[in-house]
């Protein structure tokens, strides 16, 4: 893994070595040095390093939650990633099954079964994905080895003010420590704070579809804060695995359900990015849906344009923004995005248009809500933070139709 180490120590262009299949795209690239690491975590880091510097094998990964959806696409992820293997996995509910029993589109995977939680053993593991329920990572992570890097797609660490958690999810931080380490992890906004941390706070689904337009053209001073109004839909796997009867078939086939109408627990979220983005308080309006799909997820977005900004400068920025990125595409001009499009793959596509009331536009963007929306991410995160081209495991062609 000498090649891979080095990484760490070199500069990370804005593609971050992207577009390995095709080789490396002539263009203007602004470069961005790694942060250095916090005093406090730099005795993890240096143990990490002589851990990856004496090895020669595989990356050892575990994944605790593997019986939910987005455990069970990690795995999918990972049996094609050159990079890590599988030593570890945990569902408590499931214990002593295999994967293949739970999931039997892996059954060719040779896997370890799983276990439950309280008797995982992180002895053979270099990194975790936590596909945990909202509510139980805290505790659990606070109790893995310092040494061990960790990507959790649950919302426990997604909020930096631990009253703002306590507000939106009904009860009190239970690692408030580990809060102020945790890095938000929207790759293609925050690479070198990721590369360089433990602990990653993966996004949400709908977050993820809705920041990485917004960001750029916030930070650009070209759209207004205010009035911004937020249509999401998503498919039914976004509401997890667990028996529910608001999820029965009977429940969704054929309708659009809206639900979380002004308190969907994404919206302190989103609001934390766009304020951080803007310096200064950003409220939205956001409602979400569950479409009868079974995984996709798009996000409309209505903005109001800042003085003298038109259409085509908020669509030639973030062309500019994303020119070198594997995953966030901006269409041609006129093209509409569509969650079929990109099913199965960790791309973002997006597209503007100009609304008929003047000085507004819209925006869409499509997501697999299941892979750029979780496992697909974290991922590509988890590259990061192990010193591994992020892309790595994550080029592949959407399934269509």
């Amino acid at each position: 893994m000498a090649s891979l180490s080095s990484l760490n120590s070199i500069c990370i262009d804005r593609s971050c070595c992207v577009k390995y299949r095709d080789g490396v795209k002539n263009s203007m690239v602004k470069k961005l040095y790694v942060r250095s690491s916090l005093a406090k975590s730099a005795t993890q880091n240096s143990q990490f390093e002589e851990i990856k510097a004496q090895k020669s094998e595989k990356f050892r990964i575990g994944v605790l939650g593997a019986s939910g959806y987005t455990g069970s696409e990690i795995i999918r992820l990972l049996a094609g990633h050159p990079n890590y293997q599988i030593t570890l996995m945990t569902a408590d509910r499931k214990a002593g099954q295999s994967i293949g029993s739970v999931f039997p589109h892996l059954v060719k995977q040779e896997l370890p079964d799983l276990v439950a939680v309280k008797d995982a053993d992180f002895a053979n593991v270099d990194a975790v994905f936590c596909c945990l329920p909202h509510g139980t990572t805290q505790e659990i992570v606070k109790g893995l080895p310092s040494n061990l890097k960790i990507v959790d797609l649950s919302a426990d660490f997604r909020l930096h003010d631990v009253g703002e958690y306590e507000e939106w999810y009904g009860q009190p931080h239970g690692a408030q420590e580990l809060q102020k380490e945790a890095v938000y992890g929207l790759t293609e906004i925050s690479r070198p704070e990721i590369q360089s941390a433990r602990l990653v706070a993966n996004p949400g689904c709908y977050p993820t579809s809705i920041q990485l337009p917004l960001i750029p053209l916030i930070k650009a001073n070209l759209i207004e804060v205010k009035n911004i109004i937020i249509d999401s839909k998503s498919g039914v796997s976004g509401a997890g695995r667990g028996a529910k009867e608001a999820n029965l078939y009977t429940e969704i086939a054929e309708g659009i359900h809206s639900y979380g109408v002004t308190r969907h627990r994404h919206v302190p979220e989103i609001e934390q990015g766009l304020s951080k983005a803007a310096n200064s308080k950003v409220t939205v309006s956001f409602t979400p849906h569950l479409m009868p799909m079974s995984r996709g997820m798009q996000s409309t977005i209505y903005v109001e344009m800042a003085s003298g900004a038109s259409t085509e400068d908020l669509y030639q920025h973030l062309r500019q923004f994303y020119e070198n990125e594997e995953f966030v595409v901006l269409l041609n001009k006129n093209e509409v995005p569509h969650t079929r499009h990109v099913r199965g793959s960790n791309y973002c596509l997006i597209n503007i248009f100009p609304d008929r009331i003047p000085r507004r536009a819209i925006i869409i963007s499509v997501i697999d809500n299941l892979v750029k929306g979780a496992s697909g991410q974290a991922l590509q995160n988890l590259n990061l933070m192990m010193g591994i081209p992020e892309t790595t495991g994550l080029v592949s062609v959407p399934l269509f139709p």
